[in-house]
């Protein structure tokens, strides 16, 4: 049974993921609106028959204009950067903005919320593979942005609970795929590798995930997904090592064999953030970054596929189709 017509806003679709949620959502027959700040980057809309709230999570008026006559939210948007010069901005937008954004839904009667929290707000299974009831705490949260979406994700629970509002929380892994235009941290390393200008490594891990897959099961969960329930939108745990080694198959290169210690790469990235914070660039490596990479970040959707229907593709394949579009938009020669 498909989801019931309906209007849909989604926020962030001028991004990674929420473009992908359009553009499924499009797909199935469903018109969109989304929120779109007036002087953003709106590549990812290109060619798409949507509707254009201007707006931002830190504009509430914008908000409850945006949500006025939706049947469904979409709740893509986030400030994802894993160095940010303010940290406080980044709450505001993920924490303040989420609740304000939350709260326009129910007061315009909006029906069915999917809300895109991550796994970074997961725990841990050292060693082995974690699923929705691993348990994390505030403290576990290693920067900023994994802080800012465990509260934002614990905005949207206290609000199910106390309000009734009508929310699915889904927790994206590590989406690879077309219409990474940034590109987000992921897509920066693939298409690091794919110039050729990843010689080395270090010893972690990831859950893979097609952009598309996870953006289908964003439908799926508006659809089947139980209120206040979460579900893991992933794909296939891979080891750094491998992912390289896909990347280096497909580009035709030599996949890197030289394994650095976490502990030769801190210093170089915290001299790469002493140099961010007098050009005001993003650095390449952060020291949350490769904290976070000492455990290897390893999760099952099983409870997706079961509930939902979630049938993600191997990871290769979304490594694939990611190295094509960055090829033909000119990231990689």
């Amino acid at each position: 049974m498909a989801l019931p017509s309906g209007l849909c806003l989604v926020t962030g679709a001028t991004g990674f993921v929420g473009a992908a949620v359009a553009r499924t959502l499009l797909k199935a027959g469903h018109p969109v609106r989304v929120l779109a700040r007036p002087n953003g980057d709106r590549r990812n809309l290109k060619g798409l028959a949507v509707e254009i709230a201007e707006g931002a999570l830190e504009d509430a008026a914008s908000l409850a204009a945006a949500a006025e006559g939706c049947r469904y939210l979409f709740h893509v948007a986030a400030d994802y950067r894993l160095w940010v010069p303010e940290p406080a901005a980044m709450f505001r937008v993920n924490v303040d903005g989420t609740r304000a954004l939350m709260l326009a839904a129910a007061a315009a009667g909006v029906e069915r919320i999917v809300y895109t929290s991550s796994v970074a707000v997961i725990g841990i299974v050292p060693g082995g593979v974690a699923d929705e009831e691993t348990a994390s705490r505030a403290t576990d949260m290693i920067g900023p942005y994994k802080r800012s979406k465990f509260d934002a994700e614990a905005v949207v629970r206290e609000l199910i609970a106390d309000a009734g509002l009508p929310a699915i929380i889904v927790n994206p892994s590590t989406p690879i795929g077309p219409g990474d235009v940034k590109p987000t941290p992921t897509g920066r390393l693939i298409v690091e590798a794919a110039r050729g200008r990843m010689p080395a490594f270090v010893d972690t891990g990831l859950n893979i995930a097609h952009v598309d897959d996870v953006a289908l099961g964003h439908l799926l969960a508006a659809k089947s997904g139980q209120v206040g329930r979460r579900y893991i939108l992933g794909g296939e745990n891979l080891g750094l090592a491998e992912i390289l080694a896909e990347v280096a198959r497909v580009t035709g290169r030599r996949a890197p064999s030289w394994r650095i210690p976490h502990r030769a790469v801190l210093p170089l990235a915290a001299g790469a953030e002493a140099l961010a914070r007098l050009t005001g660039r993003e650095p390449f490596a952060t020291v949350d970054a490769v904290k976070m990479s000492m455990k290897k970040m390893y999760f099952s959707s099983a409870r997706a596929v079961s509930e939902l229907g979630y049938a993600p593709r191997p990871a290769r394949q979304a490594i694939g189709d990611a190295i094509a579009w960055f090829k033909s938009n000119g990231y990689v020669k």
